[in-house]
């Protein structure tokens, strides 16, 4: 059911109060005597006047229209968007956590800090690593920081580096980061099966390579199986090895990136440990580094002595880069996630990811071309060239998908992927529902033949009907009365 949602002020009614104050006793003064004349609004503000239950009922039916994870299946590869359990926001929102202050001092915020110092052993433990900053208020962040812990690196070595190799099929963030840090990017093609060209790489690598951005596993869901020979072959030149961790669901509780050769990694709370996800934050991104970084961590980390907890700084650090020491309240929400699954319950997570996806992929796969289909991890990339062939394209296919009640897969990314569907069902979905995801797309298949107009046209069902996406990318100010449904 499509819910009829006019703006709140359409509601508004003169004279309509939702609240009542008691009489101030407080003495009435002239603010001009007070603040200067130009700061002073000459009108009222423009408000609704509106009921609480009008405004309740408004942002509720606002908040249906949107999908997200506790509505349905939301199989946006490569961002793990699974499950938030309940009990990780209950936690968070005890007022022993909820309610202390980042000034505080350290002897008030015992427990605090000791679930800083407990989160940081673990995250060391599943990665390898030996030092780690719980501070990066994202995955870009956490990119951003470990560029500039290999930057300060390389500077205390008075090494002379200029690039960072990224693979084509690198999530956007990373050439991004690698800009913003001071070096330019050299671009490594992918080989016959998907994975790092190693003969390009070895024509791309000089003394000037500061390191290397690798996911992995990589964004085709795909291991790269020459990682050791990829890190020998960087810190031959001194170079580092940074692993992108977007795909850690993967690997969590049975591989450990330091072994793998990598050096700085940043860890997507939101992904593999389940915070939430979107909304414009907050988020977590923790970085952990070799023994060989620790020295360069941001300022700002937790120690132990004589029983208690306290903050610590190193003279070599990079400095900060949060107001304080991360985002308090979703590193509660990682940790209680954590605790509630145990050593075993970590592991399933990487194990059952990958069954889902290799089901989900091979009920796919007699309808749509799975290139590198062979040695599919946690997500998988069809590809829609057969479908655009007949009449729809991957995004047509993403739209019609939002009819059925699920959010649209990742479409035209990896971009080395022509016509690229990227699917991540996550460990969180049952069978049933990769079942009924699989009997959508296709059916979207067969109506190709039958009436590819209806998917030109799709989404029908949904709050609003297909938007012109390069005209909301342009002109961020859409009119409200251009976005309404029409029949």
């Amino acid at each position: 059911m499509i819910i009829n949602t006019p703006l709140i002020f359409d509601k508004s009614n003169n004279g309509c109060n939702g609240y009542k104050v008691p009489k101030s006793s407080v003495p009435k003064y002239k603010l001009s005597e007070y603040i200067p004349d130009k700061l002073i609004r000459k009108q009222k503000l423009n408000l609704p006047q509106v009921t609480e239950f009008q405004v309740v009922r408004h942002y509720t039916n606002l908040s249906i229209k949107n999908h997200h994870v506790d509505k349905n299946f939301y199989p946006l590869g490569s961002c793990t968007m699974k499950y938030n359990p309940k009990i990780n926001d209950a936690i968070a929102l005890h007022p022993g956590f909820s309610l202390i202050h980042p000034n505080q001092t350290d002897t008030t915020v015992q427990g605090a800090l000791e679930i800083f110092s407990n989160l940081e052993n673990i995250l060391l433990e599943l990665t390898g690593m030996k030092g780690i900053t719980l501070q990066p208020s994202a995955g870009s962040q956490g990119e951003m920081v470990g560029l500039l812990l290999m930057k300060k690196y390389h500077e205390d070595k008075n090494n002379d580096k200029k690039y960072v190799i990224i693979p084509e099929t690198a999530h956007g963030t990373n050439p991004a980061s690698v800009i913003m840090t001071g070096y330019n990017v050299k671009q490594v093609r992918s080989d016959s099966r998907g994975r790092v060209d190693i003969s390009h790489l070895e024509e791309l690598i000089d003394d000037q390579v500061a390191g290397l951005m690798l996911t992995q596993p990589n964004t085709l869901g795909l291991f790269e199986d020459n990682i050791e020979k990829i890190s020998k072959m960087i810190h031959d030149v001194d170079g580092l090895m940074y692993m992108d961790g977007a795909n850690l669901n993967a690997l969590v509780g049975i591989a450990k990136p330091r072994l793998m050769g990598f050096d700085i990694m940043h860890i997507n709370l939101h992904k593999t440990f389940s915070t939430p996800h979107g909304g414009g934050g907050p988020g977590s991104g923790p970085v952990a580094v070799h023994s060989k970084l620790k020295k360069y961590l941001p300022s700002g980390f937790i120690n132990k002595k004589d029983g208690s907890y306290f903050i610590d700084n190193n003279k070599d650090t990079i400095g900060k880069v949060h107001t304080f020491y991360g985002n308090f309240g979703i590193l509660v929400r990682a940790y209680v996630y954590i605790l509630s699954l145990g050593n075993k319950g970590l592991k399933n997570i990487a194990l059952y990811a990958v069954l889902n996806a290799n089901y989900l992929k091979y009920l796919l796969s007699s309808n749509y071309e799975i290139p590198f289909s062979d040695g599919t991890l946690h997500e998988f990339v069809i590809s829609a060239v057969k479908q655009k062939d007949r009449g729809a394209k991957a995004l047509d296919i993403g739209k019609s998908l939002l009819d059925y009640g699920y959010h649209a897969p990742t479409v035209y990314f990896p971009t080395n992927i022509k016509e690229s569907i990227m699917i991540e069902p996550t460990e969180t979905e049952d069978k049933q529902t990769l079942e009924d995801f699989a009997e959508a797309m296709i059916n979207i298949d067969k109506k190709i033949d039958s009436d590819s107009s209806y998917l030109l046209t799709s989404p029908y069902k949904t709050p609003v009907r297909r938007l012109n996406e390069a005209q909301a990318n342009r002109e961020l100010d859409i009119n409200y009365n251009d976005i309404q449904n029409k029949d």
